[in-house]
């Protein structure tokens, strides 16, 4: 697990990496590594989802660290991409030399957790957060932040079968 002080030590060694290189880098972070560092609603995450920029120059340097540290190679990656719909609010994560970290802003990260949709897993805790984070207790207040950041996308069925299941 990547807790809170390793995810910064790993920031560090990835922005040593590209100072190195004379590269600045950017990563957008989603999943347990936002909701750990952005929103502090839990102390580890087991990887980090993100975009970023250099992608090419990160994913390399991101290796790197992987080996200096002991860690998988895909610590920090991008399989969670799809569910950056259209640019989203951002909030600043933590600003290095060579690297810029940030995060969604709460409403933002609410509907991505919830259209990620997982029930039973950490997704129901993290949107639990998001919701009293938010104050938000009625499922269409839900919905109408879906519909502002995907307005295009139809709600998936199990969506709102889990916003109902935990708004009541």
């Amino acid at each position: 697990m990547l807790d809170i002080p390793l995810m910064r030590r790993l920031f560090a060694a990835l922005n040593k990496e590209l100072a190195d290189k004379d590269i600045v880098g950017e990563i957008g972070l989603c999943g347990g590594a936002a909701m750990c560092l952005a929103f502090q609603a839990r102390r580890a995450t087991k990887d980090i989802d993100a975009i970023f920029a250099p992608s090419g120059e990160i994913r390399k340097a991101a290796r790197r660290v992987a080996k200096e540290f002991g860690l998988p190679e895909d610590w920090l990656n991008d399989a969670a991409k799809g569910y950056f719909l259209t640019d989203p609010p951002r909030q600043d994560v933590l600003e290095l030399s060579h690297l810029r970290i940030w995060a969604p802003k709460a409403d933002y990260m609410l509907v991505m957790k919830c259209l990620a949709g997982r029930a039973d897993t950490q997704d129901t805790d993290d949107i639990k957060f998001l919701l009293k984070y938010l104050n938000i207790k009625a499922s269409p207040k839900v919905f109408s932040l879906i519909a502002r950041y995907c307005p295009h996308a139809r709600v998936p069925a199990k969506t709102k079968f889990l916003v109902e299941e935990i708004l009541g």
